[in-house]
């Protein structure tokens, strides 16, 4: 039986909670917006009406009043928002048990067999519609496919543009709707990798998909034959439930509330980002390998900055460990310059199962104390206990314990 695979993208997803949960702002402006005295100042959602006046995620909330003086301004509620992408979840749950979150406002689910329950993937479709407009009074765009990938890209190219909100792009669609587009509409298809496309001659989905495959991995390898196999609506990975419960790294980062412009500032960030890292893979029971650090300059005008990282001689979750690795690392490549946002990550992972005494260190104090501090902070709160350094000017773990996802609850 051939597979069918929906997207669903809430439009406007923070916003469009805002509006349904206050129906005296449904015919104004709106935009949630991080705090216009920080650099978190910038439109996180916009309704479709603060869209018509040219307001666009990720521009400054000052440029937004300035196209738009009668603007109403809403702060985030990322709770709420969490919350409300659970329920969308278990929305989608009647319909099938193969739902993948793919973000906090898309998720892929697998309808494959359920014609007989539900009809055709488009009735299926508007069912789905429907029944998130009913229960939670949001609106869906969804696309319809028999991959991931297609799916993906009917949402994100068709069924946006359409009045319905859905579109169904099959294989024998691919030609005429597909194949047109710029090669930098393609999923997995950055504006770096669409120069790199264009210098070769390749200007759409189309010339990419009649590309000689053995020229696009000679120039990429494995990533060019996936590239190719997009482009030909390939997509051989399966929806999964549990998708999120396989990650391949444990990160965080972090823009800063101000430019940090001395190493001594920058490593009390450091370390509480190793610690919050750390934390999470020994709640998951994990040890890494690698340990990676990036940062980004403060200087809008001139870009700078980097993201290296390292092999640590064993795996490890213990905060210290990371961190000296971490700092390390920032200190060989840090030109000096301020930053303005940085980030930490542990990667290749594997189970955190009995290790390897040493004659130097006391391995396994280490780890007891790491999830002794752990305890306390699940048991009293996130702030029970802190590093001193965290309590000094730099330190930003005391604020960000109120925040989800770098915003208040």
């Amino acid at each position: 039986m051939e597979s069918t695979v929906l997207l669903i993208d809430m439009q406007s997803f923070y916003a469009s909670i805002e509006k349904a949960l206050r129906p005296e702002l449904q015919h104004r402006p709106l935009v949630v917006s991080g705090d216009p005295e920080r650099r978190s100042g910038v439109i996180l959602a916009a309704c479709p009406l603060a869209k018509s006046y040219g307001i666009q995620n990720a521009i400054t909330l000052r440029e937004a009043e300035e196209r738009c003086p009668h603007l109403t301004v809403v702060r985030p509620r990322m709770s709420l928002y969490l919350q409300t992408s659970l329920r969308i979840t278990e929305i989608l749950g009647q319909f099938s048990d193969q739902v993948e979150p793919y973000s906090i406002d898309e998720q892929f689910i697998s309808i494959s067999g359920c014609q007989t329950l539900f009809g055709s993937p488009m009735e299926t479709a508007r069912k789905i519609q429907q029944e998130i407009a009913i229960q939670l009074g949001l609106y869906a765009r969804i696309g319809v496919g028999p991959n991931k990938v297609l799916s993906k890209m009917a949402c994100d190219h068709f069924a946006k543009k359409n009045e319905s909100g859905l579109f169904e792009l099959t294989k024998d669609k691919l030609e005429t709707h597909l194949w047109p587009l710029p090669v930098e509409k393609m999923f997995g298809v950055g504006k770096r990798m669409g120069r790199h496309l264009r210098r070769m001659g390749i200007a759409t989905i189309g010339d990419l998909a009649r590309c000689p495959l053995a020229r696009l991995r000679k120039r990429w390898g494995v990533n060019g034959h996936v590239l190719w196999m997009t482009a030909n609506g390939i997509d051989l990975s399966p929806v999964h439930p549990d998708t999120f419960q396989k990650q391949k790294a444990i990160g965080h980062q972090m823009t800063l509330p101000r430019d940090y412009r001395t190493a001594e500032e920058i490593g009390v960030v450091l370390l509480e980002l190793c610690e919050e890292v750390c934390r999470r893979a020994r709640r998951q029971r994990q040890v890494g390998w690698t340990v990676s650090v990036g940062c980004r300059g403060a200087d809008f005008n001139f870009p700078s900055g980097f993201h290296r990282q390292r092999t640590m001689p064993e795996a490890t979750n213990h905060t210290m460990t990371v961190f000296s690795h971490a700092r390390e690392l920032f200190t060989r490549f840090w030109d000096g310059q301020p930053i303005r946002s940085i980030g930490v990550s542990l990667s290749q992972l594997s189970a955190d199962r009995p290790m390897q005494l040493s004659l130097f260190e006391n391995n396994d104090q280490q780890h007891r104390l790491g999830h002794v501090m752990d305890e306390i902070n699940q048991r009293f709160g996130p702030t029970a206990i802190l590093r001193a350094a965290s309590l000094t000017r730099a330190g930003q773990a005391l604020e960000r314990s109120q925040k989800i996802g770098g915003h208040y609850r």
